[in-house]
This record gives C-alpha cells, sequence and structure tokens, in this order.
C-alpha cells in the first residue's frame, strides 16, 4: 500500500535520468545508489522530534484527555480517505462510488496527507504492477527500512519512472474530483492535516496551543504514516501467505488492526480488486469494508467486486502456503486465475482475465 508523505520529486529525478554520470566503474550500480532527498529528511527528523515531545506532553499531564481521544479519532476518519478512497476506490475500482461519496473521501484522503489521490494511485498501480522489483516504489527486497519509509528519503529509481508510464491512469484524468483536488492540494492540504487538528482543540474545549500542536497535528499525522508504512514494510516479511507462497506479501493480523483492514495484504495482491481487500466475512479487523458496505447501503457506492468461493478454493489448492482452512489440494487441471509474472493493478487492467471477470461476484449492481 503506498503511503507518499511528501512532495514527488518526479522533475528532480527525470533531470537526474538525462544528467546521469555514463563513467561509473565496472560493478557499480549508479540507480541503487542513495541519491537523498534532504528535503523529505528534514521533515522526517521533525515530524519524529515533535512527535516524541507529543507523547512526553501526555506523559506528564500535559496535554487534555479530550485531545488524544481527538487525534486518535481525527487519525481514523482521515485513514478511510486513503484506504476506502484513494486505495480501494481509485486506484484498483474495486467498487464504484456517486459524486457525494468521491468528494467525502477526497476531503478525507487529503486530511490524511499522504500526496494527492492521483499520485498515491499513479505510485499504488506501479507497486501491484511490478511489485518487488526495481521498478517498485517501495520495494521491499531493499529491505526493510526501504520499504518502510526510507524509499521517501530517495530519489526514486529511474525504472519506475520507466515502467511507470504504461500504467494506465485515464480513468483518474477523467474524475473531475480528481483533477480538482490535485489542482488545489497545495493550499487545502495544510489547511485539512494540519491547522484543523492544531485549531480545534485549542478552540472547543481550551488546549493549550503548542500542546495541541504537538499532539493534535504532529503527533497524530507521524504515527498514521507509519501505520501505512507497515503495508509495505511488514506485510512484505512477517505473516502468512495462505493464496501464494511464491509472492512477498503476507497476511499480517496486526498490521490490518493498525492500518483499518488493508493487512491482509497477501490475499490483497492475489485479488487487488475486491472491495474488501481481504476474505474475511465481518469487520473486526476491517472497518474501511464496513465505511464500503455502509455506503452502498444507502446507494452511495455500488458494483461491488468480491471474489467466489471457487476462485479462493482453486488459487489456495494451486499456490498456498498451507495455512488456509482450503489447504487440501484438489485435482485442477486449469490455468490458475492469477499470473504473477503478469499481474493486474485492479478490476479495470487490460491483463485481467475474462475467466477471472465471468468467475467474480458483484453486489449492489448498478441499475
Amino acid at each position: 500500500m503506498t503511503a507518499s508523505a511528501f512532495l514527488s520529486d518526479d522533475k528532480a529525478i527525470e533531470e537526474n535520468m538525462e544528467h546521469t554520470d555514463t563513467h561509473i566503474p565496472r560493478g557499480k550500480r549508479r540507480d541503487y545508489e542513495w541519491q537523498i532527498v534532504w528535503r523529505n529528511v528534514l521533515a522526517f527528523v521533525y515530524l519524529h522530534a515533535a512527535t516524541f515531545y507529543g507523547f512526553y506532553l501526555i506523559f506528564i499531564g500535559k496535554t487534555k484527555l479530550l485531545t488524544v481521544i481527538f487525534a486518535l479519532a481525527f487519525s481514523a476518519i482521515s485513514a478511510m480517505g486513503v484506504t476506502a478512497g484513494a486505495h480501494r476506490l481509485w486506484a484498483h475500482r474495486a467498487y464504484k462510488a456517486r459524486w457525494p461519496l468521491r468528494l467525502f473521501l477526497a476531503f478525507l484522503q487529503t486530511m490524511a496527507f499522504q500526496n494527492h489521490i492521483y499520485e498515491w494511485v499513479r505510485d499504488h498501480r506501479v507497486h501491484h504492477k511490478f511489485t518487488e522489483t526495481d521498478a517498485d516504489p517501495h520495494n521491499a527486497k531493499r529491505g526493510f527500512f526501504f520499504s518502510h519509509m526510507g524509499w521517501l528519503m530517495v530519489r526514486k529509481h529511474k525504472e519506475v519512472f520507466e515502467k511507470g508510464a504504461s500504467v494506465d491512469m485515464s480513468d483518474l484524468e477523467k474524475d473531475p474530483i480528481v483533477m480538482f483536488q490535485k489542482k488545489t492540494y497545495l493550499v487545502v492540504m495544510p489547511l485539512l492535516c494540519f491547522i484543523l487538528p492544531a485549531w480545534v482543540p485549542v478552540a472547543l474545549w481550551g488546549e493549550n496551543p503548542w500542546t495541541s500542536w504537538y499532539v493534535g497535528a504532529m503527533m497524530r499525522y507521524t504515527i498514521s504514516l507509519h501505520f501505512t508504512w507497515l503495508v509495505n514494510s511488514a506485510a512484505h516479511i512477517w505473516g502468512n501467505r495462505p493464496y501464494d507462497k511464491y509472492i512477498g506479501a503476507t497476511d499480517n493480523k496486526t498490521v490490518a488492526i493498525c492500518a483499518f483492514g488493508e493487512g491482509w495484504h497477501n490475499y490483497h495482491h492475489v485479488f487487488p480488486w475486491d472491495y474488501k481487500a481481504a476474505e474475511l466475512g465481518n469487520y473486526s479487523t476491517n472497518l474501511s469494508t464496513a465505511l464500503i458496505d455502509f455506503a452502498a447501503k444507502y446507494g452511495l457506492a455500488y458494483d461491488l467486486k468480491t471474489v467466489s468461493v471457487e476462485m479462493i478454493r482453486k488459487r489456495v489448492a494451486r499456490t498456498g502456503d498451507g495455512s488456509h482452512p482450503f489447504n487440501k489440494k484438489i485435482d485442477d487441471s486449469d490455468d490458475d486465475h492469477h499470473h504473477p509474472e503478469n499481474p493486474v493493478w485492479g478490476w479495470d487492467d487490460e491483463d485481467m482475465t475474462e475467466e477471472e471477470r465471468k468467475l467474480a461476484e458483484i453486489a449492489h449492481k448498478h441499475k
């Protein structure tokens, strides 16, 4: 799951690619050098220092309980803009949403500050299409720190741009809400992500302004980033692989709880177009699914795609690690529905097979 927390260095990368030193010693990989983006490094240093100070203020009793509760609630609400919005709706086309829901999710996603929807989706589709290769923005094979947050401190590998150019983004370019957010992002984002959560505790229950800044804005934002980053790092290292033992992504319950349902990552990489991003039938570790189902109940979301039991059973039998309840091998002479050598980023990917589309289940179909 992509979480670009700071402004893109795309232009800088392209300029760097044009002026790459051709006199490179034999055996030295210039494209693997960490070309540090100091702007982001300094921002991270401040964020984490401010976060520790926020914890200190809570520990010594200088923070009102309402401020802590507000910070947690603000973090949870804004996270839905990323999980149910940027991720499942816009990146994977796992369901469709009417404009009031799209506007609401775009608003929440702006509150979360993980870059605007268009860039978030582009990076995430590239991650799914070229996962754990040089074209993956947060390639887990480059280590835990890199996949967790290091990738935001250095310039992107050139293949992220070269292969990323093949990913279709025309659907987002036709969405006026996405494009409006992109145009106004640098103005609206600071107001929603930092000024608003710092102002509310001061205005409503008389919190100290600096305490509100460090706890309601800085600490809340930094913790939410780490919870999201765990999907890119921990959920590519620790956990089970019940659906495909040959890929890096894992199912990790702890990450699922922290990231509001996005930690069932092995399932998600096998079936990225499932609106639940998991096989689970309840909401205990998947609050994002609850939000989408609630919206569908009132007609704001529709065409919810999910995976049939038949598809799951066949896939588990073919490539699972044996940890799934359907771990008994079955006779399956058919070709697998998912093709690791040619993965898809979501429902509208041109490489998705017709067989997969026919076997998928769609709830709340548009009439």
